[in-house]
């Protein structure tokens, strides 16, 4: 468990969109934090609003009511200093260029100091495709470099949505294995949305789980089993039983 003090604060979030049904309202009141070098996960049934509610936090959306505070700054100003990153489903690669350029990308629009693009691409697993197109690689591969991307101005947080969602499940196995080796090397605050319980209850410090939409906060596991972790904890019968307990919760 980490007892370090809070990184992310989410306050009293809702979320509502008008339409020509009238309001629909996507989150009612949501708060929780994420402790500094946490690794924490949100699930909940499909629609529920968890990829609007990591929007929020990243300050891609605004929220109908509510404050998010990252490292005790507005969520405003933590996107303007630089202080978080994002991992999508989708890589968003661009085609026409090499994958170190790609990595490099967000140091030719926003000059300041970084981890070294070769240094990332070595710790995602891809020394030697530097030269390589997007076209040229696997579907987890192609993440792996936005993972890279992601982590090029050394992030405090990391707010991560579904980025295993599209590969199968074996490659998803292997990317989970890796994201904890660079976690624990470099210990960035991680907030991951996804849809997979086994994913959450491998990966996480803590599970968010929020209820059916408008969705709030219905449960938060603190995750029992003590790190580094390895893929054989998955057939363990404690592990069974917290994948027993989440899934009775969502439902």
């Amino acid at each position: 468990m980490n007892d370090g003090p809070t990184m992310v604060d989410v306050v009293n979030v809702s979320k509502s969109y008008s339409s020509g049904d009238g309001v629909v309202q996507a989150l009612n009141p949501i708060s929780f934090s994420v402790r500094k070098g946490e690794f924490a996960s949100i699930i909940g049934p499909s629609g529920c609003g968890k990829s609007t509610l990591i929007k929020i936090i990243g300050d891609l959306i605004e929220p109908t009511e509510g404050a998010v505070t990252v490292g005790g700054r507005t969520n405003r100003q933590a996107r303007e200093e630089g202080m978080f990153s994002f991992v999508f489903q989708n890589p968003v690669l661009l085609p026409w260029r090499r994958v170190i350029d790609n990595v490099r990308l967000p140091l030719e629009i926003v000059r300041r100091q970084s981890r070294d693009p070769a240094q990332l691409l070595e710790m995602v697993g891809l020394a030697g495709f530097e030269e390589r197109y997007p076209k040229e690689l696997s579907g987890g591969m192609r993440q792996r470099v936005a993972l890279a991307r992601a982590l090029t101005f050394d992030p405090q947080v990391l707010l991560m949505d579904e980025p295993f969602g599209a590969v199968d499940e074996l490659t998803r196995g292997s990317l989970n294995s890796q994201l904890l080796e660079i976690w624990q090397k470099i210990r960035v605050t991680v907030l991951l949305i996804t849809h997979s319980i086994s994913e959450a209850a491998f990966l996480s410090d803590r599970v968010i789980v929020l209820s059916a939409r408008p969705s709030t906060v219905k449960e938060v596991l603190e995750v029992p089993f003590p790190r580094p972790r390895e893929n054989t904890l998955k057939e363990n019968g404690s592990f069974q039983e917290v994948i027993k307990f989440l899934r009775e919760r969502l439902e």
